[in-house]
C-alpha cells in the first residue's frame, strides 16, 4: 500500500505532463469562453488516498464532491474558464501508529470546501485549481496506552486544503476526474 500511495501521485503528474502538450495542440477550446458543459450542479464519488499528516500510516477510503457553478465565466474573460464552490465529506481509514509495531488505527471524517476555478483545455478535457479548508475529525482506536493517540480519543480541527485536478469528458454529463493535493488523492467519476 506503501508503494502505491507514493507511486499514484508521480503517475498523475506524468499522465498530465505527457497528455496536456497534445491536448493544447488539438483544440483550441481554451480561446472560447463559454465553449463548456452547463451544469447547475457536480457531483463526484470518488475514491481517496490519504497522506500520513493527520495519522501515521497507509490510509484509504471514499467520499463525496457537490460543485455547484458561481460564474460562468471566470476570472480571465478572454478565456474559457468557470468558477464553482466545492464542498464534500471524505471517510478515511489510517492503518498505523505513532510507535513502529503498534497495532493502532484510526478514521477520519474530512469536510473540504474550496473555490474550484475550472479551465477547459480541450473539447474533452479540464484541468481546475482548488484553494479552501478542510474540517476534520479523527476516531481513534486499539491504542496501546504508551502511544500518543491513547491521550486524545478524538479529535478535531481545520486546516488548509490545496487540490489541482483534471477531467476527461465522456460525454457532456459524465467525466472521470482526478483530483492531487492536501489532504488527499482521488479518483472518481462526475455527473454533471
Amino acid at each position: 500500500m506503501d508503494f502505491f500511495r507514493r507511486t499514484v501521485p508521480v503517475g498523475f503528474l506524468l499522465a498530465a505532463g505527457t497528455l496536456a502538450p497534445s491536448v493544447a495542440r488539438a483544440d483550441e477550446t481554451i480561446r472560447n469562453p463559454g465553449d463548456h458543459p452547463n451544469y447547475a450542479v457536480e457531483v463526484e464519488p470518488h475514491l481517496n488516498l490519504g497522506w500520513d499528516d493527520l495519522f501515521p500510516g497507509d490510509s484509504f477510503g471514499f467520499g463525496v464532491r457537490v460543485s455547484i457553478p458561481l460564474l460562468d465565466r471566470g476570472f480571465v474573460k478572454t478565456i474559457n474558464d468557470t468558477i464553482a464552490i466545492s464542498f464534500g465529506a471524505d471517510l478515511l481509514h489510517f492503518s498505523g501508529c505513532y510507535i513502529p509495531g503498534s497495532s493502532c488505527s484510526a478514521n477520519f471524517l474530512l469536510l473540504p470546501v474550496a473555490m474550484q476555478w475550472n479551465f477547459y483545455v480541450a473539447h474533452n478535457w479540464s484541468v481546475f485549481g482548488e484553494p479552501g479548508l478542510f474540517i476534520y475529525h479523527g476516531f481513534f482506536n486499539d491504542c496501546p496506552a504508551n502511544v500518543q493517540c491513547q491521550n486524545t480519543p478524538s479529535e478535531t480541527g481545520v486546516q488548509p486544503a490545496i487540490f489541482v485536478g483534471g477531467r476527461y469528458y465522456f460525454n457532456e454529463h459524465t467525466a472521470l476526474t482526478m483530483r492531487l493535493g492536501f489532504p488527499t488523492v482521488s479518483i472518481g467519476v462526475s455527473f454533471l
